[in-house]
């Protein structure tokens, strides 16, 4: 893939079994994150769904990606994992397949996001569950933060790239 690829080079299957081409999320400041329901950092479910609240009126999307490549912490259907995020977060942002992250079978879209942004943003494989990726309006990378990042630390983030003029 060339130097020009973004977000909207990608698709990807929701929980409910949709294809979505995340094209559909140009425009808007998109928080990428790989999450899992049986983790020490699953109550960040609860910080991502804040954000989501917070700024969701004004052009973030939180889009979250189920993956059970760390210890198994995500073994359940993706039945079970909408009925789990629902039941005990409230999750209400856009929440997809369960995917891999990292490895031969990752999803395009993570195989992208991990690899080379320039030099301020780290690339190579996911470390964990909640590792998060900031993107701008025009879907390419802003920042790559750590799992341990608690999403209410990079509010902050959120607000300067929803600020910034396209």
């Amino acid at each position: 893939m060339g130097p020009m690829t973004t977000l909207a080079d990608f698709s990807a299957t929701t929980l409910a079994g949709q294809e979505q081409q995340l094209s559909e999320h140009l425009g808007s400041v998109v928080l990428v994150v790989n999450t899992a329901s049986r983790c020490g950092l699953t109550p960040q479910y609860a910080g991502l769904q804040k954000l989501h609240e917070r700024f969701a009126d004004r052009g973030l999307a939180v889009l979250g990606f189920p993956c059970d490549q760390f210890m198994h912490q995500e073994p359940g259907t993706d039945a079970e994992i909408a009925e789990f995020c629902q039941a005990n977060y409230g999750v209400a942002f856009p929440m997809f397949s369960k995917v891999e992250v990292n490895g031969e079978h990752a999803h395009p879209l993570f195989q992208w996001l991990t690899g080379s942004h320039g030099e301020d943003i780290p690339d190579g494989p996911i470390e964990w569950n909640f590792a998060k990726f900031l993107l701008d309006r025009d879907g390419t990378v802003l920042r790559r933060f750590a799992p341990q990042t608690e999403p209410a630390e990079i509010a902050g983030e959120i607000e300067a790239a929803l600020a910034a003029k396209p």
